[in-house]
């Protein structure tokens, strides 16, 4: 069901959402200080291209904060937009209802992605 709900996604919404976080991940790779934001992004960016079997932990850290106001600042706002137009979109069709709440779940780790982990989720739909 997970590989079915991913191919679903990527058709619908993941490539061009995987895409933003490459773009605003090479451009934040432009400067030496905001080299921990594009990694972060290209991080998202491999979720947000094949986010079924994943989720999402918080792991905390010491410059987490700063970083998430930065990065929210600079793309975390834009990106959620994207997010926030794709779910709409999605919504629409019954089919689309179950990528619409993983994007919605998406939000709040594409605003302040520092301080939170990626990993697979065990067994779960979601």
């Amino acid at each position: 069901m997970k590989l079915l709900l991913n191919l679903i996604w990527l058709f619908f919404g993941g490539i061009w959402l995987a895409l933003g976080y490459i773009f605003f991940g090479i451009i934040a790779c432009c400067l030496i200080i905001t080299i921990p934001a594009g990694v972060a992004s290209f991080r998202m960016a491999s979720y947000a291209f094949w986010p079924f079997g994943r989720t999402v932990v918080r792991t905390g850290g010491s410059l987490s904060t700063f970083h998430n106001v930065i990065w929210f600042l600079i793309a975390g706002f834009w990106l959620a937009l994207g997010h926030l137009a794709t779910a709409i979109a999605q919504a629409i069709t019954i089919i689309g209802i179950p990528l619409a709440i993983a994007n919605l779940k998406m939000i709040p780790v594409t605003c302040f992605p520092f301080g939170k982990q990626i990993v697979a989720s065990p067994n779960s739909l979601f």
